[in-house]
């Protein structure tokens, strides 16, 4: 089907000649009387016959003369440049895989940003997994954010911030008593957290270069989580310090500087190139960007606080 045969069908039901159609599409009268033909041939009706001087439409032709405004006027509006749907209009949930705390931490506010230019949308927080770099590439998320060392090869990536690995326990905790060394911290309890694409954390390869190993009595699938077991117990939780500070002063927990210097680790927010040019994944990604460094790095909210402290009890 040639669907140029659209636009010049609409053009010859306007004008009802094939002169008149042929000076809108800037053609010779010769090659609208041709594409008259062969739109009579796709069609197997006459669609303008002769009355008098003057062509008239068919009952077909009538029947279809609105479908074919309609169906060409939406046409050259899709492939205007830059056309798309106001921001506004958009209707479409928006799902981000990302570490649990950030749902928990800046879900309402990244919410509560978005909703600015884009009322409708809706979003969903799905957690990580170990080793799934597909998922961006298949559609099955719109961003992932994160300390992303699995990407895909053609993803793009922006940085939204680097944190650096702190030491949390309970306010009063034995440890914050005295110097802190590499083996009176390994002695601890500790809680570890699953890493997405590493076999361990960091600081266990810095611990034992300086000596010394961690004894982790409980492991858990996200930053928070040790949070939250700290939080409970005695034990030691090592979490970046942007979402320590969020929650130390609602859990109760103190911020100590690690014996061993970890590197500092980039958080970024990764999309499939298919995306790059959507306005709306875009609105999406600048929230992302403006949210998270005034919330990690900012005052926590009174409302915030409270879901922190509803957690514990």
């Amino acid at each position: 089907m040639d669907l140029n045969l659209l636009v010049a069908l609409d053009a010859l039901l306007s004008t009802g000649s094939v002169n008149g159609a042929a000076e809108r599409m800037h053609l010779s009268a010769p090659a609208m009387s041709h594409t008259l033909a062969r739109i009579r041939a796709a069609l197997d009706d006459p669609i303008l016959v002769r009355a008098g001087r003057k062509l008239v439409p068919t009952p077909r032709a009538n029947a279809m003369r609105e479908s074919v405004r309609r169906l060409v006027a939406e046409a050259k509006d899709l492939m205007q440049p830059g056309s798309a749907v106001s921001l506004g209009q958009i209707d479409r949930e928006f799902t981000v895989r990302a570490p649990e705390g950030m749902g928990i931490v800046y879900g309402t506010t990244l919410l509560e940003a978005m909703h600015e230019c884009m009322p409708l949308t809706r979003l969903r927080f799905v957690p990580e997994s170990e080793s799934d770099a597909s998922a961006l590439r298949d559609g099955r998320i719109d961003l992932d954010v994160g300390v992303l060392a699995d990407r895909g090869p053609e993803i793009q990536t922006s940085l939204l911030y680097e944190q650096h690995i702190v030491g949390v326990v309970k306010a009063g905790h034995p440890l914050l008593g005295s110097r802190m060394t590499p083996r009176r911290f390994a002695s601890q309890l500790h809680v570890a957290i699953t890493q997405r694409g590493r076999v361990r954390e960091l600081i266990d390869v810095f611990l034992e270069e300086a000596g010394a190993t961690r004894r982790a009595a409980l492991t858990v699938p996200s930053a928070y989580g040790a949070l939250l077991a700290a939080a409970r117990s005695t034990m030691v939780a090592c979490v970046p310090e942007p979402l320590a500070r969020t929650v130390v002063q609602a859990l109760g927990l103190e911020i100590f500087k690690l014996p061993v210097a970890v590197p500092s680790e980039k958080v970024m927010q990764a999309w499939h190139p298919r995306d790059e040019m959507d306005p709306a994944h875009r609105c999406l990604r600048e929230c992302v960007a403006s949210v998270s460094k005034q919330v990690a790095f900012g005052p926590l909210t009174r409302r915030v606080q409270a879901a922190h402290r509803a957690l514990l009890t």
